[in-house]
């Protein structure tokens, strides 16, 4: 089982956003040290009053710190971009990563977002699919021509050549059955999403694999999202991170369908109960039995776990880290 860093770059409103740089790199460095195979970020625009610098001029900021480690985006939102600016972005970082960049996209889902892009949010789904066409297309052809029902290429190449042969492997975030079946046909992985629970995501994998079959196509790997945070007692870990999850699981709900009054509004259940089968939680022993619950379920062989959120203090964070990795040494 391979170990990846999702890195919080989201933090609370009149928090000094300088001074958690240096947090940042320190949780990278911890996690290379380690032995983390993967570092991500993830990716949003217009999120205020909630911090975040964007993620992009982040990872290549931590490429020093992340040698040796696979890096990339979880996710790019695809749909909002010029799929020609992201293709340039992927070859620039996969030189400058030394071949080791991954590209992960997705279809995004907050208006806020498409109303600034001048993207309408019905289309996102088309251009994804278009958009993943021709970053390939660029990827791999020495010149491009591609005339689309949202892009057009003529007679063009990259500026940079990516390192990798044929490009960075392009990773497909989904929650749904109809964009879990998009990401089998079209992905070189499927991203499943951190909110879905393990009994949905078995049905999902259920689904994925039938797909990969019926395409006869191969994922590179099975990764898998996951909030996580190893605490000093089992009885105690929950309530040590509690408002720190909360906080930004609030965040969530109040972006997809407005400002939510209470828990049973934002999650449709206590918020206790939405964490159980989403959120890795406990002691360094009940965490270690759930990474196995969920490899069996799912098997994956990749876990993608982010184990901070908008004030959860920076000295749990490295715990969690170190923790981590001793547990699945």
């Amino acid at each position: 089982m391979k170990l990846g860093l999702f890195l919080n770059t989201q933090f609370p409103a009149g928090d000094d956003l300088a001074a958690r740089l240096p947090e940042l790199t320190e949780q990278v460095r911890t996690a290379r040290r380690s032995g983390y195979a993967s570092l991500w970020v993830p990716d949003h625009y217009l999120i205020g009053p909630v911090q975040m610098p964007q993620p992009m001029p982040v990872l290549a900021w931590m490429l020093r710190e992340a040698e040796g480690m696979v890096v990339g985006p979880n996710i790019r939102i695809l749909p909002l971009l010029n799929p020609v600016m992201v293709a340039e972005e992927a070859a620039t970082l996969d030189l400058l990563s030394g071949g080791r960049y991954v590209l992960g996209v997705g279809l995004g889902y907050r208006e806020t977002e498409f109303t600034a892009f001048g993207v309408p949010i019905r289309e996102r789904a088309p251009r994804l699919v278009e958009s993943i066409g021709l970053i390939r297309r660029l990827f791999a052809e020495e010149r491009v021509t591609h005339r689309g029902r949202f892009y057009t290429v003529e007679e063009a190449s990259l500026s940079a050549r990516p390192v990798q042969p044929g490009g960075p492997p392009i990773y497909v975030a989904a929650m749904a059955e109809p964009a879990v079946r998009r990401a089998a046909r079209l992905g070189d992985a499927w991203l499943m999403v951190n909110t879905v629970s393990l009994p949905t995501a078995a049905a999902q994998m259920r689904i994925y694999r039938e797909e990969l079959a019926a395409a006869g196509r191969t994922p590179r790997e099975y990764p898998l999202t996951r909030e996580c945070y190893i605490g000093t007692s089992h009885a105690t870990a929950f309530e040590e991170c509690r408002s720190a999850l909360h906080y930004k699981y609030s965040a969530y709900a109040s972006w997809g369908v407005g400002r939510q009054a209470n828990d049973e509004a934002a999650f449709g259940m206590p918020f206790e109960r939405f964490a159980r089968d989403r959120f890795l939680i406990g002691d360094r022993v009940s965490v270690k039995e759930e990474i196995a619950r969920y490899r069996e379920a799912l098997g994956v062989d990749h876990l993608i776990l982010r184990v901070q959120w908008p004030g959860l203090p920076q000295e749990r964070a490295l715990h969690t880290i170190r923790a981590l990795a001793e547990i699945l040494a």
